[in-house]
């Protein structure tokens, strides 16, 4: 999918019941545009190593499982 459009993305994740992570701000957009599904995990981290992702969501789990969890919440922002 690295060639679809940001709505393309969206579609697919929202059919295919998955929650699109992103550092990506259309992605929240998106969700406040349309709801959800699918959930968006917002990564505002900027530029930054894979490894620096890889700890931000290693540090995070359990807040990540919770929000994959909740009949309410649709976006989680981590930093």
């Amino acid at each position: 999918m690295m060639r679809s459009s940001d709505l393309e993305v969206w579609n697919y994740a929202k059919n295919e019941g998955f929650c699109i992570v992103s550092k990506d701000s259309d992605y929240y957009q998106l969700s406040i545009l349309y709801g959800w599904p699918p959930k968006v995990l917002w990564l505002r981290v900027g530029n930054c190593s894979t490894d620096r992702i890889e700890e931000l969501v290693n540090n995070h789990q359990s807040v990540i499982h919770s929000f994959g969890v909740d009949p309410v919440q649709s976006i989680l922002v981590l930093q």
